[in-house]
């Protein structure tokens, strides 16, 4: 009988032979495959990279350019590592400790790979199923930063650690740090620890203290995420984070991880540098269409929240990639905004609002204003503001497209009443205003029996929306916004609420006014972007703009949405507000306790959309939609539109009479009740009864019968019949 000792012996063996043999298959694999000759291929390419680098290398940039719709340069991008760019024993200690805690503990040991790091973030995605822990290297991400683009396959990580080993035999330590914090983004443009610091704080990186110096460490693992303008709660978790390592590897004092970790941060950033509105959107919109170009596909509907957070991060990595680009690569970027009427938009906001005073402890107005102005004959954005102008430093939200709040009675026509014309509503349907049990009550508190459609629209009645959005359901109603592409509906948005304004996040001036010009533009969706073409230095192109167009509600629902928004304007709850001869149409909107504010309104040139509250939703005293959101928009609608020519908006098709017949036309020849119209004899029929010519309207607008222009074109005739009942 074997002894147990000679069993494990034979087991031993056994699974040595077996790795033996998985050892000759993969390698046998590896070289039969051509794998070994793509290997060999970029380690040489890898060598020959850093072979010809030299320290310049590492300074060097190309300055990329930016123009308004009339080709006047509206801003220059450039990282300005040649201004900002700071050697070793400039950069201060605590820098490089918790660049080394948080990123790379063995930096100092390692030849440019820690490959016991490599084995626990591979260990790690297969445990949970995603890539929860960084392998890299502080070498490797220079490498990637300096020479190399974020696509995740194994031939760019092979390279990747070629050329990362490479520069540990040609540089020292204290240079691959200097080289790393010289290039990193720190997003808005910022390139480099010093750049950051004078972007941020307005200090040089040697003022600063520990507290600040993490948070800055903070931003470059994901630039989008951690951008200490638009997610500054976000920055400082992160920067605890770094403050937490740096004491566990006794970088720093118990005393010293307290007062740095209850340290405010306060921002101030330079008048000077990027960031008023039109840049922030401009770089923002340049990066999407460099993503959308290289074949990056925008989504905002997920089956599940595992593709959704794939999602995400794949995303933010090429929106962090494409995004930096902006700043090094040279490109030529052509865009929409007019910088006339951006400036009038602009004094708009800030003359209207100019009596509210009041600033936070950064010195930044409290009462804010966002707005959005779209061409409605192309599509495009012409102007953008995120705020009130300030002659004082500080930081720039852009609110216009950063911001999201909740729209009040604006998103009616979205989700309740256009959809409800689809279903068969009219302007003139019959609706009951009355007190519901279970329902919301209206603004006013008063009701008014049986009134129109048209009248429910223009004094925004609460109850009737409420009414018609169960018939809608907000299966539909929602539906419209994602079709629409609106970015922050999550799954509580699905309830009656919303047909009131109660969405969970809210939605954008910039959401805002491109779902009205959907409506506008006869129920088709048009992506607004401001970038027109990018071409690199040499003029090549590599973008240019392509507007599609998505049909999203049905051509005379929208055209009668238009209708009766010029109610609001005329007889509802925005009666006043009006642009003189121009034709306008619009709808207020006022959240709980008048803490948003909204009008959103357009012309047959132009859609503008005006948000006003405060950052941080509290009650403004006299906030309506008809009050400083209405007043701001006619103010700048009224400037933009002299010397326009006044153009009526497209009329809908207006069917009278019975059901059936407002599913058929009149055929010619019918053996139906209705019989046979003959438009020289309107009395005859097959069936006995008689018509009569009501009206006959060219391009929506009545004419007298037969009569058309000489100079027509391409004509289309509505004629309006009904049957005339007999005495």
């Amino acid at each position: 009988m074997m002894k147990a000792r000679d069993k494990k012996l034979l087991r031993l063996i056994k699974f040595q032979i077996v790795l033996l043999l998985m050892l000759v298959a993969g390698v046998t694999y590896y070289y039969a495959s051509g794998i070994a000759g793509q290997v060999s291929d970029l380690r040489a390419e890898a060598t020959n990279i850093v072979r010809k680098s030299t320290v310049n290398t590492f300074r060097q940039i190309e300055t990329s350019e930016v123009y308004d719709v009339d080709g006047q340069t509206i801003s220059v991008l450039k990282g300005e590592k040649d201004v900002y760019y700071i050697t070793y024993d400039q950069i201060p200690q605590v820098a490089v400790d918790a660049l080394v805690s948080i990123e790379d503990k063995k930096f100092f040991k390692h030849n440019g790979i820690d490959y016991k790091g490599i084995a626990r973030a591979v260990v790690s995605t297969i445990r949970d199923k995603e890539i929860t822990q960084g392998g890299s290297t502080i070498t490797q991400q220079l490498a990637r930063t300096m020479f190399l683009s974020n696509e995740k396959t194994w031939q760019r990580k092979i390279e990747e650690i070629y050329i990362a080993t490479e520069l540990e035999k040609k540089y020292s330590k204290n240079q691959i740090l200097e080289f790393y914090l010289n290039n990193v983004y720190f997003a808005n443009g910022y390139y480099g620890i010093q750049a950051a610091a004078k972007g941020y704080f307005s200090k040089d990186v040697s003022e600063l203290d520990t507290s600040e110096i993490c948070y800055l460490l903070a931003i470059p693992n994901s630039p989008t995420y951690y951008d200490p303008v638009v997610n500054p709660q976000n920055t400082i978790d992160r920067r605890n984070l770094i403050l937490q390592a740096m004491k566990k590897d006794g970088k720093i004092s118990e005393s010293t991880y307290q007062e740095a970790v209850e340290e405010k941060i306060y921002l101030s950033r330079s008048d000077n540098l990027k960031n008023n509105y039109v840049e922030t959107y401009v770089y923002y919109c340049a990066t999407q269409a460099l993503m959308e170009v290289n074949g990056f596909e925008f989504k905002n509907e997920f089956e599940s929240e595992e593709e959704q957070a794939a999602y995400e991060a794949e995303y933010d990595d090429l929106y962090n990639q494409y995004n930096r680009s902006l700043f090094t690569a040279g490109y030529r970027i052509y865009t929409s905004i007019d910088l006339e009427m951006q400036e009038q938009l602009q004094s708009s906001i800030d003359t209207n609002l100019e009596e509210f005073t009041d600033v936070n402890d950064e010195g930044i107005y409290e009462l804010q204003s966002a707005g959005v102005c779209i061409d409605n004959a192309t599509g495009m954005t012409t102007a953008i503001v995120g705020g009130r102008s300030q002659d004082i430093s500080g930081y720039t939200l852009n609110r216009a497209f950063q911001s999201f709040r909740q729209p009040g009675s604006a998103i009616k026509p979205l989700i309740v009443y256009t959809p409800a014309i689809e279903m068969g509503y009219t302007p003139d349907t019959k609706v009951m205003d009355v007190k519901l049990e279970d329902g919301p009550e209206n603004a006013t508190g008063t009701y008014s029996g049986e009134i129109t459609l048209r009248e429910a629209v223009a004094a925004s009645k609460n109850v009737v929306a409420w009414q018609i959005y169960s018939e809608v359901t907000p299966e539909v109603g929602i539906g419209r916004l994602k079709d629409m592409g609106f970015s922050h509906i999550v799954d509580d948005d699905y309830g009656m609420a919303a047909c009131l304004g109660g969405l969970t996040i809210g939605v954008s001036p910039l959401e805002m006014a491109k779902a009205y010009g959907t409506i506008c533009n006869d129920g088709y969706l048009r992506e607004p972007t401001c970038v027109l073409k990018i071409t690199d230095s040499k003029g090549n192109v590599l973008y240019e703009a392509e507007q599609e167009e998505t049909q999203v509600y049905e051509e005379n629902a929208a055209r009668t949405m238009t209708d009766m928004l010029q109610s609001v304007l005329t007889d509802g709850t925005a009666r006043g507000i009006n642009l003189g001869d121009m034709p306008a149409a619009g709808k207020t909107g006022t959240t709980n306790s008048n803490r948003d504010g909204w009008f959103v309104g357009y012309t047959k040139y132009y859609t503008t959309s005006i948000w006003v509250g405060y950052d941080q939703p509290k009650k403004v005293p006299g906030l309506t939609g008809a009050s400083y959101p209405a007043k701001i928009w006619q103010e700048y609608m009224l400037a933009i539109h002299e010397g326009l020519v006044p153009a009526e908006f497209k009329k809908p098709i207006e069917i009278i009479g019975t059901e059936e017949q407002q599913d058929e036309p009149v055929p010619e020849e019918s053996e139906e009740p209705y019989g046979v119209f003959d438009e020289e004899n309107p009395g005859a029929g097959d069936a006995g009864e008689s018509y009569e010519v009501i009206t006959q309207t060219f391009d929506g607008t009545q004419i007298p019968e037969g009569a058309i222009p000489d100079n027509a074109t391409d004509v289309q005739i509505t004629t309006t019949i009904e049957p005339v009942v007999e005495e």
